[in-house]
Formats: structure tokens, C-alpha cells, sequence
């Protein structure tokens, strides 16, 4: 698509990540999206979803300002699809993933992290087709072997969170920190010759604030992105969040 073309409105949701301990260390909940779904068909992914229209209204119909609304989404589905109940002030804001990319539907999405209540999961039929606790080394390990299908914004959550040794690490000190806002633009083209290519070039990745390519340039050399084409993926940072 040319830069004339404007940006999709951006629609809100949340996903909550669920941490338990394990025998192996921290572990995460993931699920498995059917194949033949619309919205990241195969892939593993985080409870979560859209914030609809009745979420950002309070228990006496005020109107909740968008991190509440997207908090009441993220518990909701996380109890349609896990089974999973919790309450807000469970939640911990791990970042908040907004695409700058052109495409056709763009969500806003708020990612957050709990203890899980339970190791008990039961699934909502036809939204997910399995769930396993993995640790974040594994599931990671999992998608580099071509196992297990991602999307970035997955990817890199799972990335961060293989720093954490424990569930109460992982709350107290995501507690302390800043969530960081990943506005992700896809990584420039390499130009290989004057030939314009017949149709558009997969993206090579996805770059982040602090990127020397990002829209706002940091220094020369600088890095803050994911290459992703090809297996394992690379995540480079020289920003400390």
C-alpha cells in the first residue's frame, strides 16, 4: 500500500498473561488458536481479547477511562477461554503494543500479568484448541524449532519474561517498572535493485522506540527490533525498560 493511504482507527483490547510456578522455573499459559481461524489462525497466543462496547461502562454506568475498560475485557475473556477468574486488582501492566503499520484492522492492546489462580484450564470449544504452561525458554525454543507458531508482540512477552525466576519476581518488579509502549513500525526493506517488485515484500520485522531506523531516530547504531526472517528470530535492544 502507498503512504497515501491512511492508517486504520485503532481499536482497543487486552490480553493477560497468566504465570504460575513450575517445576522447571516460571511458567506461562499458552493457547492454541484453530487453523482454519480468522485472527492468527495456529498460533499460540495469551488470553485476551477486544474491549467491547459494555466494558468501558462502570457498575453504575459511568463511563471507565480506557486502562479500566481495557482491564474489565482482559478478565472477561480471560474467564471466557481459560475458565480462569480474577479481579482487577490482580493485574499487573506489563506494556502496551500499538501498530503504526498500515493494515486492515489495528488493536491497541494493553498486555498484562497475574498469577494464576488455578493450573485448571478449560477451554472455550472452537476459540482455542489446546493450552499447555510452558516456561518462557520452551515455548521459545518451540517456535525457533518451527513447533509453535507466534506473533511478535507474543514473542518478545516471552522474551521478557524469561529474566523472571519466579511468579512473585515476575509481579513485584514488572510492579516497579514502567510499561513500555511498543508502537511498532515494520523494519525498511532492504533495496536490492531498481526493479519494483509485482507485489509487496513480506516485512523483515519490527522496530520499536530507540531503533536508529525508527521514525524518531536514536543514535547511530542503535537498536531496539525484531528480525523475523528467519528461524530463530533476533531480538536486538540497547534500551533499557
Amino acid at each position: 500500500m502507498g503512504n497515501d493511504v491512511p492508517l486504520a482507527p485503532l481499536e482497543d483490547a487486552c490480553t493477560v498473561v497468566l504465570l504460575r510456578d513450575g517445576n522447571a522455573g516460571l511458567e506461562v499459559l499458552m493457547l492454541e488458536r484453530p487453523g482454519a481461524s480468522s485472527a492468527f489462525a495456529g498460533a499460540w497466543v495469551f488470553p485476551g481479547g477486544k474491549v467491547d462496547p459494555m466494558d468501558r461502562l462502570g457498575p453504575d454506568g459511568q463511563q471507565l477511562d480506557i486502562i479500566a475498560a481495557a482491564q474489565v475485557a482482559g478478565l472477561r475473556e480471560l474467564a471466557e477461554e481459560t475458565g480462569q477468574q480474577l479481579q482487577a486488582q490482580d493485574l499487573v501492566q506489563l506494556s502496551l503494543w500499538t501498530p503504526m503499520q498500515r493494515l486492515p484492522r489495528r488493536f491497541r492492546t494493553w498486555f498484562s500479568i497475574a498469577q494464576a489462580p488455578t493450573s485448571e484450564v478449560v477451554l472455550n470449544p472452537g476459540e482455542h484448541e489446546h493450552y499447555a504452561w510452558l516456561t518462557p525458554a520452551e515455548a521459545l525454543a518451540r517456535h525457533a524449532a518451527g513447533a509453535m507458531v507466534l506473533a511478535p508482540p507474543t514473542w518478545v512477552t516471552l522474551h521478557h519474561l524469561g529474566k523472571f525466576a519466579t511468579v512473585r519476581d515476575a509481579l513485584a518488579r514488572t510492579a516497579m517498572a514502567t510499561p513500555f509502549s511498543y508502537e511498532s513500525h515494520f523494519l525498511p526493506q532492504e533495496v536490492k535493485n531498481d526493479a519494483i517488485p509485482s507485489t509487496p515484500e513480506p516485512p523483515t520485522g519490527v522496530m520499536w522506540r530507540g531503533d536508529a531506523d525508527y521514525p524518531q531516530p536514536a543514535r547511530r547504531g542503535a537498536r531496539h527490533r525484531l528480525t523475523i526472517t528467519s528461524l530463530p528470530w533476533v531480538f536486538e535492544s540497547t534500551v533499557e525498560h
